[in-house]
């Protein structure tokens, strides 16, 4: 890890990710530390929720931080879109080609008998192309969204759509993960986010591509940015930042690249940060 003179640096933005960051093991954000991040809003500093969630997974804790009075922004679907709170103008938004929609419900649907379901999101619903199992309803209740079954998946997705994600066993989705990275090389982003989810993002997506997207938009540098994080989804704003945060939990190829390790989410470990740098 490179030294850090907190003195001088200043920092403008801090970027959160949520789940294993901000919010503790109850997926909540402590008071000490949501006081923390209204109190540098009102100071002039800008507050980015960074996630894999969608939108609607979002939204509330942006509310529980004042988002929307501040002007501060929400990255959901990885960064595939970016919106400011203020006003709800989107920023940046990236699709899924929708041509592709129907082939990758195909080969998701032949692995159908070994357990795995393929969503996508409306704002307010999660919407499942085979059937809901163990992992989509995981998601839905990180997201607090009600999943819907329709009869036809394909002619229901007549919107565009950031991602898909295919929710199924570890071992099913290895090796659908393999087949899917052959045929749309180049194409699409497809990843593991957890052993239990497999990603299906546009080219070029990742949260440090978009926020390098946002800070052009108003006007700043990677320099003047914090990103804090703990999985794999935020290495690329990790590495990007002036100064790239890891949790204490974090996993070891975050804290690896990170240049300065906080206390653990459960530890009010974004305070910490808040308290180090932003004050």
């Amino acid at each position: 890890m490179k030294h850090i003179n907190r003195r001088i640096m200043q920092y403008q933005v801090i970027v959160l990710d949520l789940d294993g960051t901000l919010t503790n093991s109850k997926k909540e954000i402590t008071e000490p530390t949501r006081q923390a991040l209204i109190d540098i809003q009102k100071n002039g500093k800008t507050v980015v929720l960074a996630s894999g969630r969608p939108i609607n997974g979002v939204a509330p804790l942006a509310k529980q931080l004042r988002l929307q009075d501040f002007g501060g922004y929400m990255l959901s679907f990885n960064g595939a879109r970016v919106t400011r709170c203020s006003d709800g103008k989107i920023i940046y938004n990236k699709q899924i080609p929708p041509e592709m929609i129907r082939p990758i419900c195909d080969i998701v649907r032949s692995y159908a008998e070994q357990g795995v379901d393929l969503i996508t999101y409306t704002d307010t619903t999660i919407i499942s192309a085979i059937a809901p199992n163990q992992y989509t309803r995981i998601e839905s209740g990180i997201n607090r969204m009600e999943i819907y079954q329709p009869d036809d998946f394909v002619s229901y997705i007549d919107f565009p759509i950031n991602k898909l994600l295919v929710p199924g066993p570890a071992d099913v989705l290895q090796e659908l993960m393999k087949l899917l990275k052959e045929k749309y090389h180049g194409l699409l982003n497809i990843y593991l986010s957890e052993p239990y989810f497999l990603e299906i993002m546009p080219q070029n997506i990742d949260k440090a591509h978009s926020l390098q997207k946002l800070l052009n938009s108003i006007g700043l540098t990677a320099d003047s940015m914090i990103c804090c994080g703990d999985g794999f989804n935020d290495l690329s704003m990790i590495e990007y930042a002036g100064l790239g945060v890891a949790m204490e939990n974090a996993q070891p190829i975050i804290k690896d690249s990170a240049d300065f390790i906080t206390r653990s989410n459960d530890e009010d470990g974004v305070l910490h940060v808040v308290n180090l740098f932003m004050r």
